[in-house]
C-alpha cells in the first residue's frame, strides 16, 4: 500500500441481504446518510466509489484511492442500469407470453411496463 495517493481514504462497505449495510469512510460510519452506492473500476485505474447521500446531508466530500465521491441521491442511475441489463429478446418473449394481454389499445405497452415492474420487484 505504499503507492497510495496522499489523499486516499479507507472505505469499508459490507452489505448482506438480511442486515443493514456497514459503510465507513476512514472509520467513520456514514451508512445512515447513504441511500445508494456504486463501485466501479477499469483495467487501467483503481477502484472508484460513489456514495449517493440524502439530499439534506451536510457531510464532507471524501476523495482518494479508491476515490470516494459523495453526491445527492438520484435513482436515475439505478433505473438506467436496470434498463441497460434487460435482454430485449427475453422481454419480448415474456410480454407476448403474458396472460393479461387483452387486445385493447396499448396492450403491449401495458404488458411491457407490467413485465418490467415484475422483474424490478424480483418476480
Amino acid at each position: 500500500m505504499s503507492t497510495m495517493h496522499p489523499d486516499a481514504r479507507r472505505i469499508r462497505i459490507t452489505a448482506c441481504p438480511d442486515k443493514d449495510a456497514i459503510i465507513e469512510v476512514d472509520g467513520h460510519d456514514v451508512a445512515s446518510a447513504v441511500e445508494a452506492y456504486r463501485i466501479t473500476q477499469t483495467v487501467d485505474e483503481g477502484p472508484e466509489v460513489t456514495l449517493y447521500v440524502q439530499q439534506d446531508w451536510k457531510g464532507m466530500e471524501f476523495k482518494g484511492l479508491a476515490e470516494v465521491f459523495v453526491e445527492p441521491a438520484d435513482v436515475r442511475h439505478v433505473v438506467m442500469g436496470f434498463l441497460d441489463a434487460v435482454d430485449w429478446q427475453k422481454l419480448d418473449e415474456a410480454v407476448l407470453a403474458r396472460g393479461d394481454l387483452d387486445g385493447k389499445p396499448g396492450e403491449l405497452t401495458r404488458g411491457l411496463l407490467a413485465q418490467l415492474r415484475e422483474w424490478a420487484a424480483g418476480a
